[in-house]
C-alpha cells in the first residue's frame, strides 16, 4: 500500500511540483496551502508523514509541527519541515525543538526529499516494532514504544530528538559515539552533505539541563570526537 503524504505549502507552484513528483514515485498525496486546514487533515486523513513549509500566513510550519506533536491523536505522525528563508542553524534547531523529524532547506532536489521521506518512515517503522522493551538505567526509565521517559519516577518533557538522542546514548552506554554517527542515526542526515557538530552539541546541552545535574554528568564529552553515556 502506498504511503500517504500530507504536503503543506502556500506556494502553489511548489506544492503542485512536489505532489506530482511524489505521486510518480509511489506515494499517495493529499495537500493544502493552509496550515489550519493541514491540522484538520492530519486528524481526519491520518497521513503517514507530513511535509510542511515554514513560511505560511496564519498557522506557520513551526506552529503546525508543534500542534501535531503535542496532540495525542497525531503525535505519532512524522513531520519534515522545509524552508527557503529560515535556514540558519538557529532556525533548524527551532524546528527540531518543536518536534520536527527532519529539516530541509529550499531549493532541494526532489530525489533528496523522497529519500528523506523514506528514511524517516523507516525509522518510525523500526520504532513501532513490538519487540522494543523498556530501558531502565539508574534514575532513568525509557519506553521506546510509547516514546516516554521518566527521571527518578517523574515524567520528563523531552523533544522528539532529545528522546532519540538519550535513547541511543543509553542503549550504547559506555561507548563513545561520534558526532557523524549521531547525526546519521538520530537525525537521518547524509554525512557527505551535512556534518555540523553544533546540531548535536545544542541538543546535548538541552538534554543535560532537563536531566538534572546528576544524570547530566554521566553524558561525557569526548573532545574532538563525540559523546559517551557513562
Amino acid at each position: 500500500m502506498h504511503k500517504k503524504i500530507l504536503l503543506v505549502d502556500d506556494d502553489r507552484k511548489m506544492l503542485d511540483v512536489m505532489r506530482v513528483y511524489l505521486e510518480n514515485h509511489e506515494f499517495s498525496v493529499i495537500f493544502t496551502d493552509n496550515g489550519s486546514e493541514a491540522l484538520l487533515l492530519a486528524h481526519d486523513s491520518r497521513p503517514d508523514l507530513i511535509v510542511t513549509d515554514v513560511d505560511m500566513p496564519g498557522l506557520d510550519g513551526f506552529s503546525l509541527c508543534k500542534a501535531i506533536k503535542t496532540s495525542a491523536d497525531t503525535a505519532g505522525i512524522p513531520v519534515i519541515i522545509i524552508s527557503g528563508k529560515k535556514i540558519k542553524d538557529i532556525d533548524v534547531v527551532s524546528g527540531y525543538d518543536r518536534g520536527a523529524d527532519d529539516y530541509l532547506a529550499k531549493p532541494f532536489a526532489f530525489p533528496v526529499l523522497a529519500a528523506k521521506i523514506n528514511a524517516v518512515l523507516r525509522r518510525y517503522s523500526a520504532k513501532s516494532c513490538p519487540a522494543a522493551n523498556k530501558i531502565k538505567v539508574e534514575g532513568v526509565e525509557l519506553d521506546p514504544a510509547a516514546r516516554t521517559v521518566k527521571i527518578s519516577g517523574k515524567p520528563a518533557a523531552l523533544t522528539r530528538k532529545e528522546f532519540d538522542l538519550l535513547t541511543i546514548l543509553i542503549e550504547k552506554r559506555g561507548r563513545v559515539l561520534s558526532v557523524p554517527y549521531m547525526l546519521e542515526t538520530v537525525w537521518g542526515y547524509d554525512i557527505s552533505n551535512y556534518n555540523n557538530p553544533r546540531t548535536v552539541e545544542t541538543h546535548v546541552s538541552s538534554l543535560r539541563k532537563k536531566l538534572g545535574a546528576k544524570l547530566a554528568a554521566r553524558i561525557l564529552t569526548v573532545t574532538g570526537y563525540g559523546y559517551r553515556f557513562e
